[in-house]
């Protein structure tokens, strides 16, 4: 069965090996998620171990079992920021690419954000990555552009896009 459903999860350990590999396989290809190649499993298991805060949801998208997409969505818990949201780490499996596996992530986290009364959401992204075309299509608006943002596996730098969306009018 190949059917796609998004759902919100804690991290437990029978989640560890398909989200570290989701990890290592997007990082390995070149994504611009804040690690560099190469990219041991023990170092994205460390991750996700890391990840559990207060604050910081995970959503996924499994199909035949494996972890094909994941999400993040970071409520802010500053008490001037309590009508908005990070979207982090939008990452789908790279033998999963081009079944809507990120759209659906995104539009779950975006629910849940509605749900938690945030009214404001934020992303960056790499300037020229397809998930720019996806932001776009999906009502983001461009804020601006940092330049020399992250540093690439080949040493060069390359510019962010900053992104908001409102979903509710201010």
């Amino acid at each position: 069965m190949n059917e796609r459903i998004a759902k919100e999860i804690n991290i437990e350990d029978h989640h560890m090996d398909g989200l570290s590999n989701l990890l290592k396989l997007v990082v390995e290809e070149g994504s611009a998620v804040g690690f560099m190649p190469p990219m041991p499993l023990g170092a994205a298991a460390e991750y996700w171990k890391s990840l559990p805060s207060e604050g910081v949801i995970l959503f996924t998208v499994e199909i035949n079992g494996v972890i094909a997409g994941s999400v993040q969505l970071h409520l802010s818990l500053k008490q001037n920021g309590q009508h908005r949201a990070e979207i982090a780490k939008l990452m789908t499996h790279p033998d999963f690419r081009k079944r809507g596996i990120a759209r659906l992530l995104m539009e779950k986290a975006e629910q849940r954000a509605r749900d938690e009364q945030r009214s404001l959401l934020v992303l960056d992204t790499r300037e020229g990555a397809p998930s720019n075309n996806l932001y776009v299509s999906m009502g983001y608006t461009a804020a601006g552009i940092i330049p020399a943002y992250a540093k690439s596996a080949d040493g060069s730098l390359h510019s962010t896009v900053i992104y908001y969306k409102q979903l509710v009018e201010a």
